[in-house]
């Protein structure tokens, strides 16, 4: 499986990015040891999307990296990503 991934950032962005081992790289991302997120902590993993090839994932990845992707996102995740807003962030 190949898997699309979203974390919530300290600094309230949201980080999409995509793996084929989604709990090795979640854990890369909480230890600092990705630069895109490292300067960002704590990061929450707040959904991921599974996909059977990585050329589909990788195009779901990039879709929602662009104006109508980062929309969409919002509306399909607009009660997690306001119960974190409303946590300041933290796991409830």
């Amino acid at each position: 499986m190949y898997y699309v991934y979203f974390l919530k950032l300290a600094n309230g962005d949201i980080y999409k990015g995509s793996t084929r081992d989604l709990k090795r790289r979640v854990k890369e991302h909480t230890a600092g040891k990705v630069e895109s997120t490292r300067h960002h902590q704590p990061v929450i993993l707040i959904g991921y999307e599974a996909y059977l090839l990585a050329s589909d994932a990788r195009r779901r990845e990039l879709f929602l990296k662009t104006t109508e992707g980062k929309r969409l996102f919002r509306q399909q995740y607009r009660d997690i990503l306001n119960h974190y807003s409303l946590q300041g962030g933290e796991i409830a």
